[in-house]
């Protein structure tokens, strides 16, 4: 089945041109089924982009998925079209508002690591999101800093700024074989990895209740459980399109700021040569997975979300 999404979203026609099943609102309408509601938080300026790399992972699952696009209320956007955030995305306290329920949740990173939390302009209404999915979202997927944030607000677990950045494909390692979220991963494999903080290892481990999932031998915890808030929290990029690292390392070059070339991305090291993706299929199985616990687990009646125990495998 496909994706559920407006035909005028820039993301419907890249995702048909690559294959992806896509499908108009009209003709969802017709099945006689109810679509898995997943909505996405973008916090990440370049909006057009990041929604598109969620819903091609989102999309290639064989339910029918309608995709919902969330703003803070009262956040500027500079990098993306007013048009095209009035036509498509709805402020938070609009859709709190409402009381209306979802399967998921994706909450995305923002560039705003070097802030402390309290001094991000839309932090207090960020918590009021992590607690409204208590009772209004089945599955939260908190990614890079929006994984962060959700760590802090729930567990009090701070992030750590690091003395260099982080940046480029890094290898990592499955630590708890038996998840259903990492259901045909392979033992090691590599995720992009772009950011000047990190969570350590010592401080998850102290909290009962968060599991540790992926983890790399360099740049620490990538996926961390949180079953007591029906939460995953990832800290790294497996929706990077092949070239977002190109990006961020290009546009650093231009504007004279200090960066490193991105480790072990592009062949032998070599920014003159296309960069090679060697973590698509890793990225469809992680989401592809999460999207089918949340549709084994999340109540028929999505009326009955946040109604049954905190524990939703038992």
């Amino acid at each position: 089945m496909p994706i559920r999404l407006p035909s005028t979203l820039p993301a419907f026609s890249i995702l048909r041109n690559e294959g992806v099943q896509v499908m108009g609102r009209s003709a969802a309408d017709k099945q006689d089924i109810r679509p898995l509601r997943i909505g996405l938080l973008n916090l990440m300026p370049k909006k057009i982009q990041t929604e598109t790399q969620f819903a091609r992972l989102i999309g290639a699952s064989p339910l029918q998925v309608e995709l919902s696009l969330i703003r803070m209320t009262d956040h500027e956007t500079r990098n993306t079209a007013a048009e095209h955030m009035e036509a498509f995305y709805r402020p938070f306290a609009e859709v709190a508002e409402t009381g209306e329920k979802f399967d998921g949740l994706i909450i995305t990173g923002a560039p705003i690591e070097h802030l402390p939390y309290a001094d991000v302009t839309y932090w207090e209404e960020l918590t009021r999101v992590f607690d409204w999915t208590q009772s209004h979202v089945h599955s939260t997927f908190g990614v890079c800093w929006g994984g962060m944030a959700m760590l802090k607000h729930f567990h009090g677990i701070e992030k750590h700024m690091l003395g260099a950045k982080a940046f480029g494909c890094f290898r990592h390692a499955v630590a708890a074989p038996a998840s259903p979220y990492l259901r045909g991963f392979s033992d090691a494999f590599v995720i992009p990895v772009s950011r000047w903080t990190e969570i350590r290892q010592d401080e998850v481990d102290a909290v009962p209740g968060l599991e540790t999932l992926l983890t790399s031998e360099e740049v620490g915890p990538c996926l961390i459980e949180d079953r007591a808030h029906r939460a995953l929290y990832i800290f790294n990029h497996f929706e990077y399109d092949s070239d977002t690292l190109k990006q961020e390392y290009d546009r650093d070059v231009a504007n004279g700021t200090p960066i490193n070339v991105p480790r072990n991305y592009y062949p032998e090291d070599d920014p003159s040569r296309p960069p090679m993706n060697r973590w698509r299929s890793h990225a469809h199985l992680l989401y592809g997975n999460w999207i089918s616990e949340v549709y084994q687990t999340t109540p028929y009646d999505i009326a009955e979300i946040g109604t049954r125990s905190t524990d939703w495998r038992t």
